[in-house]
This record gives C-alpha cells, sequence and structure tokens, in this order.
C-alpha cells in the first residue's frame, strides 16, 4: 500500500512539473497552456503506470490479475487530477 501512495504522488508530482513547465514555456493564453500541459501528462503517466504495473509483475512476482486493480487507481487519481485542471481551465 505504501509503494501505491508513493507511486500516485510521483504522478501528481509529475503533474505538477507538466504544468509548470507550461507556463515557464508559455503559448497563446495560460488557460490553453495549462491545458495542453494537462493533455500531454495523460499519456506520459498512462505509460508510466504501465511500466509500474510490468515491473509488479514480471519483477514483484505479482500476476497480472492482483496488479490491474493496482494499476487502475494509479493511473486513476493523477489523470482525474488533471482532467479536472483541464475542465477548470476550459472553463475560464
Amino acid at each position: 500500500m505504501a509503494h501505491t501512495i508513493k507511486v500516485i504522488a510521483g504522478g501528481l508530482v509529475l503533474l505538477g512539473l507538466c504544468l509548470l513547465i507550461a507556463r515557464w514555456i508559455g503559448g497563446p493564453t495560460p488557460a490553453t497552456t495549462l491545458a495542453t500541459a494537462a493533455k500531454v501528462f495523460i499519456p506520459i503517466w498512462l505509460v508510466a503506470a504501465g511500466i509500474n504495473m510490468w515491473v509488479g509483475v514480471s519483477k514483484a512476482g505479482y500476476s497480472v490479475a492482483e496488479e490491474a486493480p493496482i494499476f487502475l487507481v494509479v493511473f486513476a487519481v493523477p489523470a482525474v487530477v488533471a482532467l479536472v485542471v483541464l475542465w477548470r481551465v476550459s472553463r475560464g
């Protein structure tokens, strides 16, 4: 459980870095820039969560059936935060 929380926290940190880099690079409007960062983060995080699942299956000895629900949680929490950011900046 502690590893899962650390991985989710890592995803949230990665989202924060994506948003900071987007603000630093700039763009037509701050909202567009942040929306793009959130859109870019989601596939990057999907790959990272998949790698985490692969490590759990291949190195830690868990089965795919055991790792799949953990993968969903690990991916979903930061991805939902990114979608909320996208929704908020798209509204405003």
